[in-house]
């Protein structure tokens, strides 16, 4: 079985070292590539997906893994060989139910899709990106019935981010974490000019916000040699190995938290990304467990770490250093106050930690709408900004703030979205968890030294790649099931504290 085994770990090599070539495409197309090539681009993309996908559903490779499933179980569940082969078989029977025709028809349309997005966005013209909107829509019900016929398409498509989960285990969670957050909006509301981000705006030169932004996520972790930070349309991390990891970053010359964040937290993503094993490389085991998990790392990193108090003590001297002036007369307490108001924003990834998860309720909402065909991709706009002002008393002046403020539709990637509080969730259960283990975290950050908490989660996290799915990682990581209240015990302590209430 050895051999065979040897056999099959060949022949996923080549699916993974295409998939990465595909993946340099796509990341090339959102950083570097002119306009005028995404025509070509998605021709490119539609045909090596093609091929990725016959080489990935090739029967050899369901011959192999039927041939030594017995075998690799019987080293143990948590063995290298049945955890590689549990990972492979969900893959393969996910991609073997995917015509070749689909889904090459799917990348062509995600490609064309993002340039479309790009360009709306830019223009706020939501009426051109429509029908592209309409076709990803269109294709993610067609995939669902591909992958499980007769099932809730939803369930389907949440699964293939968030391994496991189903519809009516998110739901309950979102609606508790809702229902606990507002009372702590409300109490915010009553005193929200209590607390001023006024030195976060003015005139920041593009260039030091980006030499800022590679110093910092240096310090986290983010190892240069392997990996880069350029800018992008919308802030994201890809990986075409465990030694090449790219995030991105943006920049807004008169809100300086902008470049400073979305830095932070696709580094966590990043970070997480480098940490797996070397002997998981070209492995089905190589990804994260899930993007819950993935998104409990960007979240941790980018809130529970760069929005604390020693972290804007560690910081604040870069600040002085990069921006001249600017900073002299700000102490360590005004600049945290600042970065941690909390007030209705239309914009997602500015949203503080308080106000978040409103956001990610709002999509929710829309995107099971759109799918369920009770809402109409033309109406969306409308809808959008309906719920804005129900969720936050404010409506977007234009689709660029509102409805065209976000990549992941353009993508495909219907179901995603939730993850995103999932792991706001998960971040807060390790951050706990950390705590208890590492007693003087709050001085380590302020100090700098951010290798001990990197340590800790390489050892609770990293380590496991995509070997368990999300709830069995938590349980194995710190011994618990998926709850709210950490969360909402960390908002309502800090905010509580920041607000005076």
């Amino acid at each position: 079985m050895e051999n065979k085994f040897a056999e099959l770990r060949k022949r996923y090599e080549e699916v993974s070292a295409l998939g990465s070539a595909r993946a340099v495409l796509a990341w090339d197309q959102r950083v570097t590539m002119p306009p005028g090539g995404a025509p070509a681009r998605a021709r490119s993309m539609s045909a090596l997906a093609r091929t990725v996908h016959s080489k990935a559903t090739a029967p050899e490779i369901g011959r192999l893994i039927g041939e030594t499933w017995d075998w690799a179980q019987a080293k143990g569940p948590d063995s290298f060989e049945a955890a590689y082969l549990r990972v492979l078989k969900r893959d393969y029977d996910h991609a073997t139910k995917l015509p070749s025709e689909f889904v090459g028809e799917m990348s062509a349309a995600a490609s064309a899709a993002m340039a479309a997005w790009e360009s709306a966005k830019k223009n706020s013209d939501f009426p051109s990106f429509a029908p592209h909107l309409e076709k990803m829509v269109d294709i993610n019900r067609r995939q669902a019935e591909y992958l499980a016929p007769g099932e809730p398409h939803y369930d389907t498509l949440l699964d293939l981010y968030e391994p496991g989960m189903r519809r009516a285990e998110l739901e309950p969670l979102l609606t508790e974490l809702s229902e606990g957050m507002k009372p702590v909006l409300r109490a915010i509301a009553e005193r929200r000019a209590a607390v001023s981000n006024e030195i976060l705006k003015g005139d920041f030169e593009e260039g030091a916000q980006l030499a800022l932004a590679d110093e910092i996520v240096k310090a986290l972790g983010f190892d240069f040699s392997k990996g880069r930070q350029d800018r992008s349309v919308h802030p994201f991390t890809t990986g075409f190995s465990l030694s090449d990891v790219r995030i991105t970053t943006w920049t807004m010359r008169g809100w300086l938290p902008a470049s400073i964040y979305a830095s932070m937290h696709e580094c966590g993503h990043a970070l997480y990304g480098m940490g797996a094993p070397a002997e998981f490389e070209l492995t089905p085991l190589a990804g994260g467990a899930g993007l819950g998990v993935h998104e409990s790392q960007s979240r941790f990193w980018e809130n529970f770490v760069g929005r604390s108090r020693p972290f804007c003590e560690w910081l604040l001297p870069g600040l002085r250093r990069h921006f001249p002036g600017k900073f002299d007369r700000v102490s360590p307490e005004q600049f945290y106050l600042a970065v941690n108001k909390s007030e209705p924003s239309f914009i997602r990834v500015e949203a503080d930690e308080a106000t978040y998860d409103m956001h990610i309720a709002l999509r929710f909402r829309l995107e099971t709408a759109l799918l369920d065909g009770a809402l109409k991709v033309k109406d969306l706009p409308g809808a959008w900004n309906a719920g804005m002002n129900e969720l936050f008393g404010i409506t977007p002046k234009n689709d660029a703030e509102g409805v065209l403020q976000d990549v992941h539709w353009s993508q495909g990637t219907i179901g995603y979205f939730p993850t995103y509080s999932l792991g706001n969730l998960m971040a807060a259960q390790l951050d706990e968890a950390m705590r208890a283990d590492i007693k003087d975290m709050d001085g380590l950050i302020a100090r700098g030294e951010f290798a001990p908490p990197l340590a800790w989660l390489r050892e609770r996290v990293h380590r496991h790649g995509a070997r368990y799915f999300p709830a069995d990682l938590l349980r194995k990581a710190i011994g618990k099931e998926r709850e709210t209240a950490p969360f909402l015990r960390y908002i309502k302590t800090k905010y509580s504290a920041i607000y005076k209430f």
